[in-house]
């Protein structure tokens, strides 16, 4: 009896560890840990309240597009302008209201608007020819950026806003995007931006959606087998253009957050941090394939980011080699990703 009793516990604990390596976010989780302790310990700032500030900030902006990136490729795509689109939509908010005097809550909404309905056609041109979404997004990414540059100078003369904090019920907006809590209450301390709280709430929510509804399902579902899904009778493209639309009103958030933090927004704001938020994706357990990911992990990616950036500053290493960590933490979680699915199903 007692030789069963210790075989069974065996097999639990066998069964525990590998649905625990199967979870997508594990390695991510274990890498943050890891270069928090690194950075904590080699360096003064980094963990106090004002240090956790700075980089927790910047965590979060790209933590709300990599969470939205990542829905989009466990659904099978890759949005190329998701960069792009922070600027353009704070830009559009930036000259209806400095230059054309609209209401600045008319110009958020009208922004949003802009922003849901580029996304939408992303997924529309991508579903109906067939295309690959690199190749229709990377046109779109460049389609804004000319815009956000050529059409912005055109316009107003500049290729930045300026005298945003003096539109007409900016605190009230302020409040919502921009705001910031002390965390001692005394103004010495660190401070958590809105910001943080949008990127917690938004990874919590897309969590709950992949995990908990039937949607979540779908995006897996078109992600894994797209034809396969469509069988079974999948709205295959309801869903992926739903997920079009999602990345697209993440850029929308974070360029309000940007624009309502700074009180300005330049151009080439957003521009290059597509790949970005990609590489926070896939830190995060997503494969490139599809099918197959997590929102949490690609917020503990976003966290990374963050915290690398900020280290190195710190630190008084070259910012150059942001660059190079990049690279190699893309290149070690595609290969620690399948290394744990692979031991994961051997495990089975």
């Amino acid at each position: 009896m007692a030789t069963a009793t210790v075989g069974d516990e065996r097999i639990s604990q066998t069964s525990t560890l590998t649905k625990l390596m199967k979870r997508p976010e594990i390695g991510a989780l274990v890498a943050a840990i890891v270069i928090f302790v690194f950075f904590a310990v080699t360096t003064e700032a980094f963990a106090t309240a004002s240090g956790a500030s700075t980089w927790l900030r910047g965590a979060s902006t790209i933590g709300i597009m990599a969470v939205a990136v990542a829905l989009l490729m466990i659904g099978g795509e890759f949005d190329l302008s998701a960069g792009a689109m922070t600027g353009f939509t704070g830009l559009v908010v930036g000259v209806l209201t400095t230059e054309y005097g609209l209401n600045i809550w008319a110009a958020i909404f009208v922004s949003l608007a802009l922003a849901l309905m580029i996304g939408a056609i992303n997924g529309i041109l991508v579903m109906r020819t067939g295309l690959p979404s690199f190749i229709v997004t990377l046109g779109t990414f460049f389609v804004l950026q000319g815009i956000d540059l050529a059409g912005t100078k055109a316009l107003i003369g500049q290729v930045a806003i300026q005298g945003m904090s003096n539109v007409p019920y900016y605190d009230q907006a302020k409040k919502i995007f921009g705001s910031s809590i002390d965390v001692n209450g005394s103004g010495a301390g660190g401070q958590i931006y809105a910001s943080v709280f949008w990127w917690i709430g938004i990874t919590a929510l897309a969590t709950w959606v992949l995990l908990r509804t039937r949607t979540g399902n779908w995006i897996f579902a078109v992600g894994g087998q797209q034809t396969a899904a469509r069988q079974v009778g999948v709205p295959v493209l309801k869903t992926k253009v739903g997920l079009f639309m999602t990345t697209a009103g993440a850029g929308w958030l974070v360029g309000m957050l940007l624009l309502f933090t700074t009180s300005t927004v330049q151009s080439n704001t957003g521009v290059g941090q597509e790949f970005i938020y990609i590489i926070c994706a896939v830190v995060g357990g997503c494969l490139m394939t599809g099918g197959y990911g997590s929102a949490i992990g690609a917020a503990f990616g976003a966290l990374i980011y963050g915290m690398v950036n900020q280290g190195i500053v710190y630190s008084g290493w070259d910012n150059n080699w942001l660059r190079a960590f990049l690279g190699v933490m893309l290149l070690g979680a595609v290969l620690l990703n399948e290394w744990v699915r692979k031991r994961a199903e051997t495990a089975q």
